[in-house]
């Protein structure tokens, strides 16, 4: 890289770096981490494109480029990724918050305020597996005091960056974190909840590999793999949740493409769910898993 080229010069070098590395968005990942450099938003580069590029940033930014080029994600180079419109800090101890993951949100959203608006409050709430607090804290800051959260994970580096994240976005007062085994960390006589919701592990175990060297190599493990057939959580999860939900309850779950009907096989073998159905994705696909316990 020339010390003298312009920003322009620079981060059109640096995406056909990029696109030679493979990654899919050379040219916005490149714009990301500059802006990351100079300390400014994405827009702005287009403001200050024929600026000359200061030695101590060209460092800088040849540093993070090498390690995008090494197909670390961008998000935990930068440390932060954007989910419904609000920041939160990221690590490779989470996994990336992902936009189909919005769906599960949206469905949320919706069950939830028709319960605030049948009472009493506030509405309890439940997501298993929390991983960097994305969902529940959206939901937290959509509802407010109205509804009462728990957020359980198996990974205590997981739930400090949770908790980081409810404090930074004013929700920690809203959200009971607790560290366990899905239903493990719960008073097994506590109250029973209006919604459980869960994005939980669904990758079978023999398909890692196979994916994209951003998540393969780098996002936590624990939190993708299901087991053989991906399903291995989503199992205890449909088991327990019965247990767990009052009678007006429902369970949310986002899973992978192609696994409604293995999953449609185990809540017809439980008389206990009495309904189910899918929220579509934007491709139109079954992304999230509606359940309940109760009648019409």
């Amino acid at each position: 890289m020339n010390s003298a080229w312009t920003l322009l010069e620079l981060v059109r070098e640096a995406a056909a770096y990029l696109a030679r590395k493979g990654i899919s968005s050379p040219r916005l990942d490149a714009e990301l981490l500059m802006a990351h450099v100079l300390g400014c938003g994405r827009v702005d580069l287009y403001l200050r494109f024929d600026q000359p590029v200061a030695q101590g940033e060209l460092d800088r930014f040849r540093e993070l480029l090498l390690r995008r080029g090494k197909r670390e994600p961008v998000a935990y180079i930068l440390g932060n990724r954007e989910f419904w419109s609000l920041g939160f800090r990221v690590n490779p101890k989470v996994l990336i918050p992902r936009p189909e993951t919005e769906t599960l949100v949206e469905l949320a959203l919706g069950e939830l305020r028709r319960a605030v608006g049948e009472g009493p409050l506030p509405v309890r709430a439940l997501e298993l597996g929390t991983g960097c607090g994305a969902v529940a804290i959206a939901l937290a800051r959509e509802l407010g005091p109205s509804v009462s959260w728990v957020a359980t994970d198996i990974s205590r580096e997981a739930l400090d960056v949770a908790r980081c994240n409810a404090r930074e976005l004013g929700v920690e007062a809203l959200i009971q974190f607790l560290e366990g085994d899905l239903w493990d960390p719960l008073d097994p006589e506590g109250r029973q909840f209006r919604l459980i919701l869960s994005n939980p592990p669904y990758v079978p175990t023999s398909c890692i590999e196979r994916l994209e060297p951003e998540i393969s190599c780098y996002e936590p493990r624990q939190a993708l793999d299901g087991g053989q057939d991906g399903l291995v959580l989503v199992r205890r999860i449909l088991e327990g949740a019965p247990l767990r939900l009052d009678s007006k309850g429902m369970l949310l779950m986002e899973l992978g493409e192609g696994q409604s009907q293995a999953v449609e096989g185990i809540l017809g073998r439980d008389r206990r769910w009495r309904r189910w159905g899918w929220g579509l994705d934007l491709g139109g696909r079954p992304r999230v898993l509606w359940a309940s316990v109760g009648e019409m």
